[in-house]
């Protein structure tokens, strides 16, 4: 697993589950946790690039919904708010610990079209050069469906490939891949490297997470395919409590890495 400990550029994707209360408000002490952990890192010479859910689920919560919205001036409504909060909260937590945020939102347009993703290529190198930690979103405010990246796994892996990360970590709700669903299955096992994605591994993949977020481990599964085709270790891992981040890195056999390399 030195792999993971020597990793130097590392993308971190935190889902809305991670970020928020099941009222979809921010859970601020998670987020300063998070933040806390992400700037020691920083600090022993890691860049960060952090891929962040939660802007919809944030403005939704905001406005007092109780679901995610269906309809999309709603959502991009939701998502304006949301992403001011976010980017608020980011900037005072990452200050704290004297480090800069820059804010960067994509759609998949810009991904696609070649002189504008050499762009955002740059931007991002340039940031880091400059000891600035990128926080990127979907630009869910102008975002359609046809321009749309569908969901934040999806983005932090084309990121990932865009910087060339040497290591992606997706921080979510659940310990890591599951043989078979342990929400329904207590006696599930957890599934520590995967090398491979076939049938078998996908039909474990499962739907939707959760009320305000997009993705689900299907998402997840897609990402890491992304990822294994740009030989980029993915780590899927339980983002409750971001101090494990310390774990992972020094070797201990938390969530499920996905590698198509040597391990």
């Amino acid at each position: 697993m030195s792999l993971l400990s020597e990793a130097q550029r590392v993308v971190v994707k935190v889902g809305t589950s991670t970020l928020t209360h099941a009222t979809g408000l921010l859970n601020i002490r998670r987020v300063e946790q998070l933040v806390r952990v992400l700037s020691d890192l920083k600090n022993a010479g890691k860049e960060i690039i952090l891929v962040t859910s939660g802007a919809i689920g944030v403005g939704a919560g905001k406005l007092g919904m109780l679901t995610r919205p269906s309809d999309m001036p709603t959502k991009q409504a939701c998502a304006a708010i949301g992403q001011s909060e976010l980017m608020y909260v980011y900037d005072k937590c990452f200050s704290e610990y004297n480090h800069n945020v820059a804010q960067v939102l994509l759609t998949r347009d810009i991904i696609e079209d070649e002189n504008r993703k050499n762009n955002v290529t740059n931007t991002l190198s340039r940031l880091l050069s400059l000891s600035v930690i990128p926080v990127i979103n979907e630009n869910d405010t102008v975002a359609t469906e046809e321009i749309e990246f569908g969901d934040n796994d999806t983005l932090s892996a084309i990121v990932a490939a865009i910087v060339q990360a040497d290591l992606l970590m997706i921080l979510t709700d659940i310990d890591g891949l599951y043989d078979s669903d342990p929400h329904l299955n207590p006696k599930a096992k957890k599934i520590p490297v995967v090398t491979m994605i076939d049938d078998a591994v996908l039909a474990v993949g499962g739907n939707k997470g959760s009320e305000f977020g997009t993705g689900g481990m299907a998402a997840k599964l897609h990402a890491a395919q992304l990822c294994m085709e740009e030989k980029i270790p993915m780590i899927i891992m339980n983002g409750n409590r971001p101090s494990r981040i310390y774990g992972l890195l020094d070797g201990e056999d938390i969530g499920t890495l996905f590698y198509a390399g040597r391990t």
